[in-house]
């Protein structure tokens, strides 16, 4: 879904894109972008003050950026940089810029930044993940407790990261140096089979920063991370299932927890309650 909540982009493995038009209760299907010559695995929507852009990522070992000009859709960028089937694609937060990470099944992680004139800066984290990386989700941009803490008027400094899942059965978390270069920050570690997903919860500034992962074990785990370091994160059990779980996915309020599997159901978690509602 869009930002607005206006448009639905889905991928398939019959290697197509299409984006609907789902105001006012309808589904009307607005375009069919072809491009892939593979599986289509996952979509992304990038912040509307960009453009309306769309990234998606397939076994094809390619990613595509597709923007609408003039209410057409075409394919603005074309990154081949992987060798192996690509998992995931997440775009920063807006303030960082258009920078989207794209995590493959050759081990590596590529950060693609667009730098203006329809140029995209390419930067690639190499064996990130022996076998793979399944997933990757970034931090929000909001310094945690700067709620409370931030003097008024001062601008935060914001430190660029992310959280990646592999084949490794770990969750890594990724943070920008100085230099611009990335480093491993944390390595996670709970799950006892591939992560298949990882979703770094929004926030709005309280102390507290939030991680949800679930994997080929079954398990759903959310990770949190109390002091302003960021780290010493401490990993709950949400649930235990009795099939792979594919995707976790916050609310925009970080208040719900969307858990999806093996067993076709999907399943809503409030963190605030022990319990796993159907």
């Amino acid at each position: 879904m869009d930002y607005y909540g206006t448009r639905l982009a889905t991928c398939s493995s019959d290697r197509s894109v299409k984006i609907f038009d789902v105001r006012n209760g309808g589904q009307i299907l607005i375009a069919d972008l072809r491009g892939h010559e593979g599986p289509v695995w996952q979509v992304a929507w990038a912040h509307p003050m960009y453009g309306n852009i769309l990234a998606s990522c397939s076994y094809d070992r390619k990613v595509i950026i597709w923007r609408e000009e003039n209410g057409t859709w075409e394919k603005s960028h074309e990154h081949a940089g992987h060798d192996s089937s690509v998992n995931s694609v997440c775009w920063a937060p807006h303030d960082y810029g258009l920078i989207l990470a794209c995590g493959s099944s050759d081990g590596a992680i590529s950060l693609l930044t667009y730098t203006g004139e329809g140029q995209w800066e390419v930067k690639k984290i190499n064996n990130a993940h022996t076998i793979g990386c399944n997933a990757v989700s970034w931090a929000p941009a909001v310094v945690p407790g700067s709620l409370i803490d931030q003097p008024s008027g001062q601008k935060p400094n914001y430190i660029k990261r992310f959280a990646s899942g592999g084949c490794d059965n770990l969750i890594k978390l990724w943070k920008e140096e100085e230099d611009g270069q990335w480093k491993e920050e944390q390595k996670l570690e709970a799950h006892s089979d591939w992560v298949r997903d990882v979703a770094w919860a929004p926030s709005i500034g309280l102390p507290t920063s939030t991680i949800a992962s679930c994997s080929q074990d079954g398990r759903v785990f959310i990770w949190t991370c109390d002091d302003a370091s960021g780290n010493t994160w401490s990993p709950k059990l949400l649930h235990k299932f009795n099939d792979v779980v594919w995707h976790v996915s916050w609310s925009i309020t970080a208040n719900i927890l969307a858990v999806s599997g093996g067993d076709n159901k999907v399943h809503t978690h409030s963190p605030h309650h022990s319990h796993l509602p159907r």
